[in-house]
């Protein structure tokens, strides 16, 4: 007589147990935070490949399209600021829990970063002739999409708690409302001036932020 295998009671009894304390054990917040990071990631990248390809295109045919310091330098600016974006938010780490909405506002401000690239490296010059021409030209967006960005970072520093707030010192508020401010003044004019001032005053002190407040992770 053949032997009779386990009984399917007992297995499925025992399935359901481990499931049980599967749903019971609240998941790792560290795992949470890989698992959303992931996508976010996803979003940096195509921005910064299409920073990297828009520069590798200039190597590639300088005299086809006349470049701009103005441009170039809004171009270091925007990649600095996309790779400390991924550096800072290593700090939602310690978050103790993750909600949908945290989620999507997290994506959301990734969106803004891609789409600031995407600006600054169309896919056709044919009707501007040069990188100037067209920057000037996309002004209102790329100033009221970078102003949104200084928006984020507020609600972004919130998020994180009073505490690290409070960290930021009192340089933050004040650099943020600078920032909104000189961005609504950089998509009202055209001045050639004002914009390439702009853009190496804000890269150098965008650096001087970075390395003096965020140097070390953790």
């Amino acid at each position: 007589m053949a032997s009779r295998g386990p009984s399917v009671e007992p297995l499925a009894k025992r399935a359901g147990e481990w499931s049980h304390r599967a749903m019971a054990q609240p998941p790792d917040p560290h795992e949470l935070y890989l698992h959303v990071r992931v996508l976010v990631g996803v979003v940096l990248g195509l921005g910064l490949t299409r920073i990297l390809s828009g520069l590798a295109r200039l190597v590639e045919h300088p005299a086809r399209n006349p470049v701009s310091a103005t441009h170039l330098l809004w171009v270091a600016a925007i990649l600095l600021s996309m790779v400390h974006f991924w550096w800072w938010e290593f700090a939602l780490i310690e978050l103790g829990g993750w909600r949908f909405e945290l989620f999507v506002f997290l994506l959301v401000y990734a969106f803004l970063w891609f789409v600031l690239a995407c600006l600054l490296f169309p896919t056709d010059l044919a009707e501007y002739g040069s990188y100037e021409a067209y920057f000037l030209s996309r002004r209102r967006w790329f100033f009221g999409l970078f102003a949104a960005t200084f928006i984020a970072d507020l609600v972004d520093t919130a998020i994180k708690g009073r505490g690290h707030f409070l960290a930021l010192g009192p340089e933050y508020p004040v650099r943020l409302a600078l920032g909104i401010m000189l961005c609504a003044v950089a998509a009202w004019t055209a001045n050639r001036r004002f914009h390439l001032s702009f853009a190496a005053l804000y890269l150098a002190y965008d650096l001087s932020w970075i390395l003096r407040l965020y140097d070390t992770l953790g």
